[in-house]
Parts: structure tokens; C-alpha cells; sequence
């Protein structure tokens, strides 16, 4: 399997370690290989996780889609509990390949691993025992709740520990510079997920059973994604850059140490992100199930260009975490320049395409002429936040590949906890709904000011080094 990632890669036998994409590659070249499988791993998880949405608005039901919006920041929580150990662990690794550690690496994500099935056990239990009590809390109607406690049980009660090891899987792929790999086991589950959705909700399962049927699509997907990532875990063999058992032996102390003290504040990150959508839907909810769901579409059709930048950011930070162990400031300059001027052409151009085709986006989910109105306009408000959410996210990305884990988490906290979601309950309170909408742009465009105000000062640091 190795040598399938060598000659892919085109890379010389003596760099089966992929050493040549951090430190020789052109740095185009480098950012292709890591980030395009990426990107094509964060649209696939979209469009399989948009595939939901839009099987179960061709029923046009709007209750039903209210149903998945409230289910999906609880769905979506699985990422800050895979990226505690799956990005501490994947930005460790990255950074002691950097400085020749790679039996360290290789126990750093066992632990990595062993974390994560822990995490995904416990949550998939405290899911199961209080899901009718949260989904009433987050804002569910008496016409939506059987719905939504139909799709919890099986994206969540069931899903959640395959999700959440896919996740990890994929993060400890992508940081020893396997990217191809990790962007196909997202791929494999997001396609699963799209031609399952139709087979269990129209074909399979009875009229009214739709949601049943998307739940168990979604399971089935990121359990096939979980047997993929083995099967490529154990192929690269014992030698190998990662190991499935703890025999391995434990990381140092202090290894250990620094996994959680950058994953735990990336995760806050990440908790923080879907807090706020959780809030952001519990307001919604006050206008009814309509404007609910509306906002339910948007939120994924607003990922399009997030996930792509952001699976930009996740093929940027390995290189930053190498080049930084290896005090190579001048390519990790370049690695950051072109990432950023990247990332805010794509941002331009979802603008463009979500301004002027907002009314056929939402369309294309459901007919329903109230949910689409609703949405044209929230659409068309969240578009202008799409740069500025890059900005926050890739020098976030940044500071994680560094393993700055204290200034990660003091700039999602203060995105969140001092902007974004006060921002919600302020606007909400003098422009209602369409104030809501614009809490992400208002928040982000004072975030990403101040984050790079101090990514700024942390480079010059390095390059007067």
C-alpha cells in the first residue's frame, strides 16, 4: 500500500516516510497533495451530511426538516470530540516526524485512537439516556420531536462512536502525510451515504419513515468509512507511522501532556462553533418551524465554501507543524501566504454564487414557497460572512500546527463567548430572525481583525529568529 502512496504521490522510494512533501516539494505542489484529498473529503462529508436534507425536503415536509436542523449541532458535536485527540494528536505527530521522533508519533496515536473510542462511547450513552430532554431544550415542537428523536437514535445513539472514529482516522492520516488516504475514507462514507439515503427512506422502509430511513444511512456510511481506515492502518503494517494498539508502549509524560493541550482548546473551538448554531436554532425556533428549517438549509448551504476552505486549512497545518519543529520559517511563510490568498478566492466566489442564486439553492431542497422565501434572504445574509469565517478558522489552523494550544483557545473564546453569541441574543432582540443571520458576519469581521493582529506578531517573532 505504501508504494501505491509513493509512485501517487510520485515521490522517490528512499521517502516512503512522505518527508518530501513537508521539506522538498514546490509549495503548490505540497499543498495540492495534502489539501485537495482533504477538500474532496470535507465536500463529500457535506454533501452526504446536505444528502439528509435534501431526500427528506423532496417529501416537503417542512417539520421533518426542522427535525434534522435541531439534530445536527448534536450530530456535528462529534467533531470537537474526535479533534481532541485526533488534531492534538495528528499536530503532535506531525511536529516529532519534524524532529525524527517517529516511534514517539507512532505511540502518540494509539493513545490518539484508544481517547476517542472512549469519548465516543461516553457521549453515544449520555445521548441515549437524556435525548428527549435535550431535544426539547434545544427548541423542538410538539409537530417535529418524533422526528427528531427517530434520527437522534440512529445517527447518534448508534452513529456517534463510528462517526467520531472516522473523524480521528482520518486527522492522523492527513498529519503523517497520508492525505490521499484520509480524503478517501470520507469519500467512501459520503458516498455510501448518497446512494443509501434514497434505498432506506423510499424503498426499503414504509411512507412517514423517511427521517428512520436517513438516520440509518448516515450510520451505516461512517461504519464503512471505519472499516476503510483500518483496513489502510493495518495494509501500511507494522512499520507503519500508525498503530491501532497500545502495545506500542505509552507516549512520554510529557507528549501526553501536550496531545490534550492542543486538542482540548481546538475542540473548545469546535464546541463553541456548534454552542453557537445550537443557540442560533433555539432563537429560530421562537418564529416557528418554518423559519426553522429555512435556517436548517442554509446552515449546510453556507458549508459549501467553509468545508472547502477548511479542508484547505487542514492540508496547511501538517506542513506548519513540520516546518515549525524543523525551524524552516521561510517555507512555512510561503505555506501560510498561499493558503490565505487561496481561501479568500474561494470565499469570493461562494459570495457570488450564494447572492445571485440563493432562491434556486433553496429550491432545490424543498418547494415548500414559505421555507424557500426564508431562506433566499437568510442565504443571502449569511454569503457576506464567508470570508471573514475563513480568516478566524485558517489562523486558528495555524496556531494549532504550531501547537499553540492557549492562544487556540483564547481566540475561540473570545469569538464566541465575547462576540458570536451575545451578538446572537443582541440582534435577535432589535432585528428579530434577519438580526440572527447577520450575528455570524458582525462577529467574525471583529474576530478575524483581532486573530490576525496576533498571528501577526507570533510570525514576526519566528522570522527574527
Amino acid at each position: 500500500m505504501l508504494e501505491l502512496v509513493v509512485k501517487y504521490y510520485g515521490m522517490k522510494k528512499e521517502d516512503l516516510n512522505n518527508k518530501a512533501i513537508f521539506e522538498e516539494y514546490p509549495i503548490g505542489k505540497s499543498l495540492r497533495i495534502m489539501a485537495g484529498p482533504a477538500i474532496l473529503g470535507q465536500l463529500v462529508t457535506l454533501i452526504y451530511n446536505m444528502a439528509d436534507t435534501f431526500f427528506i425536503g423532496q417529501v416537503n415536509n417542512p417539520y421533518m426538516i426542522a427535525a434534522a436542523s435541531l439534530v445536527l449541532p448534536l450530530f456535528m458535536m462529534c467533531v470537537p470530540l474526535a479533534v481532541i485527540s485526533g488534531t492534538g494528536g495528528g499536530s503532535l505527530m506531525s511536529r516529532l516526524l519534524g524532529i525524527g521522533k517517529a516511534d514517539e508519533a507512532k505511540r502518540v496515536s494509539a493513545l490518539s485512537l484508544l481517547t476517542s473510542f472512549v469519548l465516543g462511547i461516553v457521549y453515544a450513552s449520555v445521548i441515549t439516556i437524556f435525548k428527549e430532554d435535550i431535544l426539547w431544550y434545544l427548541g423542538a415542537s410538539v409537530n417535529n420531536i418524533e422526528f427528531a428523536k427517530e434520527y437522534t437514535t440512529y445517527i447518534l445513539c448508534i452513529g456517534a462512536l463510528p462517526t467520531i472514529m472516522s473523524i480521528t482516522f482520518s486527522n492522523l492520516l492527513r498529519s503523517v502525510g497520508h492525505s490521499k488516504e484520509a480524503g478517501l475514507g470520507m469519500t467512501i462514507g459520503g458516498v455510501s451515504n448518497i446512494i443509501l439515503d434514497p434505498l432506506f427512506m423510499f424503498v426499503v422502509l414504509p411512507d412517514g419513515k423517511e427521517v428512520i430511513g436517513a438516520g440509518i444511512a448516515t450510520m451505516i456510511s461512517n461504519v464503512i468509512s471505519c472499516i476503510y481506515y483500518i483496513f489502510i492502518i493495518v495494509r501500511l503494517g507494522k512499520d507503519g507511522p500508525i498503530s491501532l494498539s497500545l502495545k506500542t508502549g505509552l507516549p512520554a509524560k510529557e507528549n501526553i501532556k501536550k496531545v490534550f493541550t492542543v486538542g482540548l482548546p481546538s475542540a473548545t473551538t469546535t464546541i463553541l462553533f456548534d454552542t453557537n448554531n445550537i443557540i442560533l436554532n433555539r432563537l429560530m425556533s421562537d418564529y416557528g418551524d418554518i423559519a426553522l428549517a429555512a435556517s436548517g438549509i442554509v446552515l449546510k448551504v453556507e458549508r459549501l465554501s467553509l468545508n472547502t476552505n477548511i479542508g484547505l486549512c487542514m492540508g496547511m497545518a501538517p506542513i506548519v507543524a513540520y516546518n515549525y519543529s524543523a525551524k524552516n520559517y521561510g517555507r512555512m511563510k510561503e505555506v501560510i501566504k498561499k493558503t490565505r490568498r487561496t481561501g479568500v478566492i474561494i470565499s469570493l466566489v461562494a459570495l457570488v454564487l450564494y447572492e445571485f442564486f440563493a432562491g434556486f439553492i433553496m429550491e432545490l431542497f424543498i418547494k415548500d414557497p414559505g421555507t424557500v422565501a426564508y431562506g433566499t434572504a437568510f442565504l443571502k445574509i449569511r454569503a457576506f460572512a464567508a470570508i471573514v469565517m475563513f480568516l478566524s478558522f485558517y489562523i486558528v489552523h495555524i496556531f494549532q500546527g504550531v501547537g499553540s494550544g492557549k492562544t487556540t483557545f483564547w481566540l475561540a473564546f473570545i469569538r464566541y463567548a465575547f462576540l458570536n453569541i451575545p451578538l446572537l441574543f443582541i440582534l435577535n432582540h432589535f432585528y428579530g430572525m434577519y438580526g440572527i443571520m447577520w450575528g455570524q458576519f458582525v462577529g467574525d469581521v471583529i474576530t478575524a481583525s483581532f486573530s490576525a493582529i496576533v498571528l501577526k506578531k507570533f510570525l514576526n517573532q519566528c522570522y527574527s529568529e
